[in-house]
């Protein structure tokens, strides 16, 4: 269990820096789901990046919920 959550968390790191530099690159403050998105397709080899992109437009809402 301990080898599947030390891969967990370094895909995470990876994610999150490629997304920083994404950021950066276009100059923008905050990373959203657009720079998660690109460092996804950067990071992750084809069709695993079909499937998590996929299944990460779903999970993550379109539109803030209503207050």
């Amino acid at each position: 269990m301990s080898i599947m959550n030390s891969f967990i968390n370094d895909i995470f790191e990876k994610l999150a820096a490629e997304a920083a530099k994404v950021a950066r690159y276009n100059k923008k403050p905050t990373i959203t789901s657009r720079e998660i998105q690109t460092s996804v397709r950067l990071v992750l080899p084809g069709e695993l990046t079909k499937h998590a992109v996929s299944k990460g437009t779903k999970a993550a809402p379109s539109s803030p919920p209503p207050r």
